[in-house]
C-alpha cells in the first residue's frame, strides 16, 4: 500500500484489532474442520492441503475490493505423537506423503490467517479418535498438565498491575512490581508440568508478533538449553504468539531426517545466482511475504524442492527443522496469539478451551502459590456478569470459568 507509513498498525488504531480478529476468526473456523477431518488412518498430507484450501476460500471471503494484502500466516500442519515442530510433508516425497494418524495418537495441528500482514496463529492438540469420550493415564496427563501450564503462562505474561484494583496507592505498588523473568516462568511452569510427570519442551518461544513479522524484537524462552535468553518483557499494547510444549518423556530434542519442507523468507539480500533460485524467491515473495510457508504451496513442488537450496545456504530463506521428543516421547503444543490491551489479556487466536472433566488423571497441582495465580482471570471482565457462578468450583473448572467471562468481552 502506497499509504502504509501514514498508517497506524498499532492497537491503538481500532481497524487494527478488528483486522486481528477477522483473522483469528478465520483461523479458528479452520483449525475446527481440520480438527474434525483427524481421524484413524487419514493422510496427513491431505489434511494440511484440505486446510490450506480452506484457509484461502475463507480469506477470500473477506474485505474483498480492498487493496489490502490478506491470505495465510501459516500453513496447516498435523505434527505426529513425538514431533515437536510443525508438520507438512510433501506429495514427492513418498514416505512422508504416506504418513497416517494412528488411533489414540497426540496430534498438534497449526494454522493462521493474515489480514493486511497482521496474522494470528494458532495451534491445538487433540488425541486422535477421542471423539469427546473420557481420556485417561498418560495420555490424560499431558493434556492436563499442557493446558493448565498454558493458562498459567498467559497469566504470567500480564504487565504488572494492569488488572489491579482497589486505591490509587495499592495501584500503584502493583504496578511498580518488576515482571516476571524468564528463569522464574520456567521454574514455575516447570512446578505444574512435574506435577502431572511431564516436562517442558526445551526452547519453547513465544514471540511479539508485528505487522508482516511473527519472530519480532522481543521473545521468552522456556526451558532454554543453550542458553538464550528473553529478550524484552510484554508490555500494554504488544501482539504475542504465546507457545507451550509439553512431553511425556524428558523435553529433550532432536532434529529427525525427514526434509524440512516449511519455510519463510528472512530479511537477508542476496543476488542469488541460479535462475531456478531467483524464481523460487521471487514466488515466495510475491505469495507470502515473510509468512511462514510449505514447499507444496508453490507451484512446482519438485522445482521448488531445487530453488530453496540456494536461498536457504544464502540466508535468504530460513528452513525450519524438523525436531522431535528425544525419547520418541508424546509431545503436545498449544499457541495463542493475544493481544495486551487495558483490560488484559485478549485471546485473539486460541485453541478450544479443555473440557478438564473428561480428562481423568491421579496426579494434580498443589502449589498454592501456582493455584492462587490460575483462579486470576486474564482479563478484566467488560460485558454481562456470568450466570454461572451460584456454584463455588475447584481451580481446575475456575479456570474455564474465567475464559467465559473473557470471551464476552474479547468481542467488544
Amino acid at each position: 500500500m502506497a499509504e502504509d507509513g501514514a498508517i497506524d498498525y498499532t492497537l491503538n488504531n481500532p481497524d487494527t484489532l478488528t483486522k486481528y480478529k477477522t483473522a483469528a476468526q478465520i483461523s479458528h473456523r479452520v483449525l475446527e474442520a481440520v480438527t474434525g477431518w483427524c481421524t484413524e488412518g487419514a493422510k496427513i498430507l491431505s489434511l494440511c492441503e484440505r486446510g490450506d484450501k480452506l484457509l484461502e476460500e475463507e480469506v477470500a471471503k473477506v474485505y474483498k475490493g480492498k487493496k489490502i494484502s490478506k491470505g495465510i500466516s501459516h500453513p496447516t500442519t498435523v505434527s505426529p505423537s513425538s514431533f515437536v515442530t510443525p508438520y507438512t510433508p510433501l506429495s514427492t516425497d513418498s514416505e512422508d506423503a504416506a504418513t497416517v494418524l494412528k488411533a489414540k495418537e497426540v496430534v498438534k495441528i497449526q494454522l493462521g490467517a493474515q489480514i493486511d500482514g497482521l496474522g494470528t496463529i494458532v495451534c491445538d492438540t487433540i488425541i486422535v479418535s477421542a471423539k469427546g469420550g473420557e481420556v485417561s493415564g498418560r495420555e490424560a496427563d499431558l493434556m492436563l498438565a499442557t493446558y493448565y501450564a498454558n493458562e498459567l503462562l498467559l497469566r504470567l505474561m500480564i504487565p504488572p498491575g494492569l488488572l489491579a484494583s482497589g486505591s490509587d496507592e495499592e495501584k500503584q505498588k502493583a504496578s511498580s512490581q518488576k515482571p516476571t523473568t524468564q528463569s522464574k516462568i520456567t521454574q514455575m511452569l516447570e512446578k505444574v508440568v512435574k506435577s502431572y510427570d511431564c516436562n517442558l519442551v526445551e526452547g519453547t518461544t513465544s514471540w511479539l508478533f508485528e505487522r508482516n513479522e511473527i519472530e519480532g524484537k522481543k521473545k521468552i524462552v522456556l526451558a532454554a538449553a543453550d542458553g538464550s535468553k528473553a529478550e524484552g518483557v510484554p508490555e500494554l499494547g504488544d501482539v504475542w504468539g504465546v507457545e507451550m510444549g509439553v512431553s511425556l518423556g524428558t523435553g529433550k530434542i532432536k532434529t529427525l531426517d525427514n526434509r524440512p519442507t516449511l519455510h519463510r523468507r528472512t530479511t537477508t539480500t542476496y543476488q542469488l545466482k541460479r535462475p531456478s533460485s531467483r524464481q523460487t524467491l521471487s514466488e515466495i515473495v510475491k505469495k507470502f511475504g515473510t509468512f511462514p510457508f510449505s514447499l507444496r504451496q508453490l507451484d512446482d513442488e519438485r522445482a521448488a524442492k531445487v530453488g530453496v537450496v540456494e536461498c536457504v545456504r544464502q540466508n535468504v530463506v530460513r528452513q525450519y527443522e524438523v525436531v522431535s521428543d528425544k525419547d520418541s516421547a508424546p509431545v503436545a503444543r498449544l499457541l495463542t496469539t493475544i493481544a495486551i490491551t487495558k483490560n488484559g489479556v485478549v485471546r485473539l487466536g486460541a485453541p478450544p478451551g479443555l473440557d478438564t472433566t473428561k480428562y481423568k488423571s491421579e496426579k494434580k497441582i498443589t502449589d498454592d502459590e501456582i493455584l492462587k495465580i490460575l483462579e486470576q482471570p486474564t482479563a478484566r471482565s467488560t460485558g454481562t456478569k456470568s450466570k454461572n457462578k451460584k456454584k463455588k468450583k475447584k481451580p481446575a473448572k475456575k479456570v474455564t470459568e474465567d475464559e467465559d467471562d473473557e470471551d464476552s468481552s474479547d468481542s467488544e
